[in-house]
């Protein structure tokens, strides 16, 4: 695009250079890639959010995901109607480079302080579209043991992801969940496939994060997540917030290592699930230490009347698309590579079709 680059090279520069080469790769997001690209010839210490950029833990940054709080932070701007010219360069508009340009600055100028708070938290997608996963682990634990499903989940944000169950599924090899869902997960299914048609009882959903967010109160922070560029990401997002309100989550301000201690045991007569999806990156060291250890010590109480399942969607070093796919499965405590997922779960490769 012609820009020149303003961040210094080194490990900062290096992270928003390769988030936006992912954003600019097939499927993904060209407009974020944009964005991030245009950041790189403005962020410098004449703004403060130049400068806290700068001034970022260079170990931390990609871990932080750096970069899309600052896209975040001007997306959000943009759907606020406080700065119509930026409003005016968001999708659906596809402005020439001296406007996206023009517009950018033009916000870095006025509303550098609003920008800059953006930095203060860490992303909050919660990205329904993963939902099929949890979908997939719940049916082949209910096949496997023909239990009711307890299901917990750390890291859950506004607990969109605890509706799981209640929401309506297109995954090409076939469908799942009450038609009249206001919520619909649409994923390109390969591979093996659970048992759809097996039957499957939810009987709880409850989460922790240790900042949870409000459906009714935090959407627009959600929505500031999201790729402006993707609508059909954006509508179902509006359609889960608007669904949990109806179907309010329960999820507590907790730590989650703590939490899991006070809840995630085996129980006589159900099945149990811990999940999370792209959280253990954002987790102290000595907090997963802490959770490894807890749920090996209450797995080793596990039976076949009382199972105990950890599930976790996570990125990885494997060079290969999407995220890693596993479930540690107590009794006995075998660790399962159930696949791997899109980020935002539009396509999954799965790798077993029964337990």
């Amino acid at each position: 695009m012609g820009f020149l680059m303003s961040l210094p090279s080194g490990p900062i520069r290096e992270t928003f250079d390769k988030q936006a080469a992912y954003c600019a790769g097939p499927g993904q997001s060209p407009f974020t890639a944009r964005v991030l690209t245009l950041m790189m010839a403005l962020l410098d210490a004449n703004s403060a959010i130049g400068r806290r950029v700068l001034a970022w833990p260079e170990a931390q940054a990609a871990s932080d995901a750096l970069p899309l709080r600052v896209a975040a932070a001007f997306h959000h701007l943009s759907r606020s109607g406080h700065c119509p010219e930026l409003t005016q360069v968001y999708p659906p508009h596809r402005p020439d480079n001296e406007a996206f340009r023009a517009a950018f600055e033009n916000a870095l100028g006025r509303f550098d302080a609003e920008l800059t708070s953006w930095l203060d938290g860490p992303p909050q997608t919660n990205e329904t579209g993963r939902s099929a996963v949890i979908l997939g682990v719940g049916l082949l634990l209910a096949n496997r043991f023909g239990l009711p499903l307890e299901t917990f989940e750390i890291g859950a944000s506004a607990g969109l992801n605890l509706n799981a169950f209640r929401y309506k599924y297109d995954l090409g090899v076939g469908v799942w969940g009450e038609p009249e869902s206001g919520v619909r997960v649409v994923s390109d299914w390969r591979g093996a496939t659970p048992d759809l048609r097996g039957p499957l009882v939810v009987r709880s959903s409850i989460g922790c994060d240790v900042a949870p967010l409000d459906p009714s109160t935090d959407a627009e922070r959600l929505m500031a997540y999201l790729w402006p560029d993707q609508p059909d990401r954006v509508e179902r997002m509006q359609s889960a917030l608007e669904f949990a309100l109806v179907h309010p989550p329960q999820v507590e301000l907790a730590d989650a290592s703590d939490w899991i201690k006070a809840h995630v045991t085996p129980k006589h007569g159900v099945a149990r699930m811990l999940y999370h999806t792209l959280v253990w990156q954002y987790l102290p060291g000595y907090t997963r230490r802490a959770i490894e250890a807890s749920l090996a010590s209450e797995g080793a109480a596990a039976s076949d009347a009382s199972p105990l399942a950890w599930f976790r969607m996570e990125a990885d070093q494997s060079g290969q698309p999407g995220a890693g796919l596993w479930m540690t499965l107590w009794p006995g405590g075998a660790v399962l590579n159930l696949g791997r997922a899109d980020f935002h779960g539009r396509w999954v490769e799965w790798n077993v079709g029964s337990l």
